[in-house]
């Protein structure tokens, strides 16, 4: 199998930390040429193992940053997206911002990059688009429902993409990690008001996903999948990451819906 089969110029949004930090320094590690971007990226090239990372500083949710990020690259085989934020609280009662601001950055912040990224790719013979889901993707999660809407319209957008970018050479693969331990955690917003029916149930529910999320797996297992997807002629459309998420995953396609959110409902 030929190493970098896509080529060797990347890049990883939301790469300052967590699943993107990880990602970037271990494709650079392999030997690829890493633009590193995010809110808070130093402008700067720095050899990483075999490759090199370069940061570009840019906010997903600000096409006007993009542009001038965009404007320093000249080749782009592969975009990994990895930016994103977390916001917790009832369906009813999460603040209309709270809830904008989820989608403005995790499924508006895809779109907003891939339509500076994908005329680039589309120059290539072969190239791929991996975005980072999520196992809330598939399993709506209570009091992350805004969060779990992000991703799932992730989950429809990837789909898409793959079927309407396949004639240009485009792969497009969701990846979905479950509980990691990163940074996301401590970042995640609260937005439950203390007059909410739901008050003590919701902050019950938050607290048994941030104590799985800092026993999970550490971002460098979601690094690896990305990697091994990059060296697939066809990768996957989705990829669940770890074995017991790929079984949530097989079970939620034949579970009766009632079943599926009693457990939830005791889960959370």
């Amino acid at each position: 199998m030929p190493k970098n089969r896509y080529g060797n110029f990347v890049l990883v949004t939301g790469a300052s930390s967590g699943i993107g930090k990880a990602t970037a320094h271990a494709f650079a590690e392999r030997g690829y040429h890493v633009y590193a971007l995010s809110r808070r990226a130093e402008e700067k090239t720095e050899v990483v193992g075999k490759g090199s990372i370069t940061g570009l500083s840019a906010d997903v949710t600000k096409p006007s940053t993009l542009k001038e990020a965009f404007s320093k690259i000249n080749q782009l085989n592969m975009v990994i997206h990895c930016a994103g934020i977390g916001v917790s609280g009832s369906a009813e009662c999460t603040p209309d911002e709270a809830a904008r601001l989820q989608m403005d950055t995790n499924y508006f912040g895809v779109l907003n990059v891939n339509r500076f990224a994908l005329p680039l790719l589309r120059k290539n013979k072969e190239s791929l688009v991996m975005i980072t889901s999520s196992v809330a993707g598939f399993i709506p999660i209570p009091f992350q429902s805004h969060y779990s809407s992000s991703k799932y319209a992730l989950e429809a957008y990837g789909e898409a993409l793959r079927m309407e970018a396949k004639p240009f050479g485009v792969r497009v693969c969701l990846v979905e990690p479950g509980d990691t331990k990163t940074g996301f955690t401590a970042a995640r917003t609260y937005n439950e008001p203390e007059d909410s029916p739901y008050l003590e149930k919701c902050r019950k529910a938050v607290c048994k996903m941030e104590k799985d999320e800092q026993n999970g797996k550490s971002p460098d297992s979601v690094a690896k999948v990305f990697l091994r997807q990059a060296q697939r002629k066809n990768p996957k459309a989705h990829v669940a990451v770890g074995f017991i998420y790929k079984v949530f995953a097989f079970l939620v396609r034949i579970l009766p819906i009632k079943l599926k959110h009693l457990i939830l409902s005791i889960m959370y």
